[in-house]
């Protein structure tokens, strides 16, 4: 199985994945977390942020997904992956390989993630100093029928963990 939590940058993503991975944890499991940030910096080195780059970076973060569940590892993929294009590729190759793909839109708005902008990367997109910045100068495409949705800014973490726990245990009870 492989959850792909997508949004925008400080939507939530790496949070709820986190939390998500504690839970599984907790139930004995020991799932693969494939967040952005880490992808970028052990794996993707050699890729910086034009739509070819990012395009190879999910085509990246799907295939170690789908290594994983060739081995029954449940992976939970956070990334903006901000084109439908690029996560329904993902999606497909689950289709023809027999994996469930959950997708979950974290739906936050543009507004609240700049307000949270721990990394200070919104500032540095509006004043210029970073370009092709998802959801400024460069597009994030919503999904148009996620699995699910999770609005951060209406809910506590808590209350987010709990939907998705729920989405993933339906799943295992239809077999999916």
């Amino acid at each position: 199985m492989i959850i792909w939590l997508t949004g925008l940058s400080g939507a939530g993503k790496s949070t709820l994945a986190e939390g998500l991975v504690e839970i599984l944890r907790r139930e004995g499991m020991n799932p693969l977390l494939i967040d952005g940030d880490g992808l970028r910096e052990d794996l993707c080195r050699d890729l910086g942020f034009s739509a070819k780059d990012r395009m190879e970076n999910i085509r990246r973060a799907g295939a170690i997904a789908l290594l994983g569940a060739r081995c029954e590892i449940l992976s939970i993929c956070a990334l903006i992956s901000p084109l439908r294009s690029e996560r329904d590729a993902v999606r497909e190759l689950c289709k023809k390989r027999g994996v469930s793909f959950i997708e979950v839109y974290v739906s936050t708005p543009l507004e609240t993630c700049e307000m949270r902008d721990v990394k200070g990367l919104y500032k540095k997109a509006r004043a210029g100093l970073i370009s092709q910045f998802t959801g400024i100068d460069s597009p994030y495409e919503p999904p148009i029928n996620p699995e699910l949705v999770i609005p951060t800014e209406q809910l506590e973490i808590s209350e987010a963990l709990a939907l998705l726990k729920s989405k993933i245990d339906e799943y295992k009870l239809l077999g999916s």
